[in-house]
């Protein structure tokens, strides 16, 4: 049996995203495999679901980009004395977890392990995040990236660990799902009818693809095809004019009667049932691609540009679903394909929550291994 490890995980906050995701439920496992989870941030709303899975908080902003955060490296240099893993998935505060580690004494010092969650701008302030004694890559596009500008990084010390699913959360649903697009008209009548629902979830912002999205509705609806479009999370604070210009571009396209922007939605399981093709439209490669995931445990076909993890994982899971990037005629071909096929069975999704806690304890254990 391991011996109980202390982990301290460094990240900038807990507000919302994928890696304060995967912190938690990385917390969550190490907790349940009776080890002890530390995460140190500025907090945020997701404080109270981290505390739920038995891990202590610890709040230090350590991700402002200012010069006074050197100030809480004597701070985690205290709190790594009783530490076995420093894990950081942030580039300031790896920065600042490599600043404290450093002057520590070599035999007591914790290992140093980092987590590349995107494909950020290589310069020597990114390459922190290749100083692990092992880097965590969530995709094969990131440990590509990875080699290709740190060509210094030693190979042997890179894992790939794909983010992973709750199948629970995303069970398969039948097609169609009457009930559920019924729900959503209610909600939001411009996509009631009896023609196919297209789903591009994510942030207001012109790199989710949105306006490709509203091309490709106007080229089905020219069709014929009464198409609708969805875009769950795009309308938030701070992005008015950027939806204005999206409600401009759907009128001059005349679409904007089967067009519904929406905040986002705490039932995305519920708005891929009732969706006939989910969109991913990246104009930017991501590191990794939870939408095709998810989508495709619900059992939705994915449409989406074959480039970073999105592609990787089209490739691999839906290969009819990837379209040469930006080649919006090939695009509206393909979606005609997904959209007119029989439904399919969703298959075993080997991307999982449980696997990715698995293989990141893995990680960790390794060190147990080495001494």
């Amino acid at each position: 049996m391991r011996r109980p490890l202390t982990v301290v995980q460094l990240l900038p906050a807990l507000s919302s995203g994928g890696v304060e995701r995967s912190t938690i439920e990385i917390s969550a496992a190490l907790v349940a495999a009776g080890h002890r989870a530390i995460v140190v941030s500025a907090g945020g709303r997701l404080e109270p679901a981290l505390r739920a899975t038995g891990a202590e908080h610890v709040t230090l902003d350590i991700g402002a980009k200012r010069p006074w955060v050197l100030c809480h490296v004597s701070a985690l240099r205290r709190l790594f004395a009783d530490v076995d893993i420093v894990h950081a998935r942030s580039r300031v505060p790896a920065w600042l977890g490599w600043l404290a580690l450093r002057r520590m004494p070599a035999a007591t010092r914790p290992h140093f392990v980092t987590t590349m969650h995107g494909l950020n701008s290589p310069s020597r302030y990114s390459a922190i995040m290749a100083r692990g004694e092992r880097v965590i890559c969530v995709s094969n596009t990131v440990r590509d990236y990875l080699l290709r500008h740190y060509p210094r990084t030693d190979p042997t010390c890179l894992r790939v660990i794909p983010r992973g699913i709750d199948p629970a959360q995303f069970p398969p649903a039948p097609q169609p799902d009457r009930a559920a697009r019924e729900r959503v008209a209610s909600q939001h009548p411009a996509l009631g009818g009896d023609g196919p629902l297209l789903l591009l979830p994510g942030r207001g912002t012109r790199l989710k693809g949105h306006g490709d999205a509203l091309a490709l509705l106007a080229a089905l609806r020219a069709d014929g095809l009464d198409a609708r479009l969805w875009m769950p999370g795009a309308r938030e604070a701070g992005r008015e004019a950027y939806i204005a210009g999206l409600e401009r571009e759907a009128e001059a396209l005349g679409c904007a009667q089967a067009l519904a922007i929406t905040a986002p939605t705490s039932a995305i399981a519920q708005a891929y049932a009732a969706s006939d093709l989910v969109l991913q439209l990246s104009c930017k490669p991501e590191a990794f691609g939870r939408t095709v995931v998810e989508a495709l445990a619900s059992a939705r076909p994915v449409l989406g540009w074959a480039h970073g993890g999105a592609g990787e994982l089209l490739a691999e899971l839906q290969p009819d679903g990837a379209v040469a990037p930006f080649d919006s005629t090939a695009l509206a071909q393909a979606a005609r394909a997904l959209l007119a096929r029989p439904p399919v069975r969703a298959g075993t999704m080997p991307y999982t929550l449980r696997a990715m806690q698995d293989a990141t304890l893995a990680v960790y254990d390794e060190f147990d291994d080495d001494n």
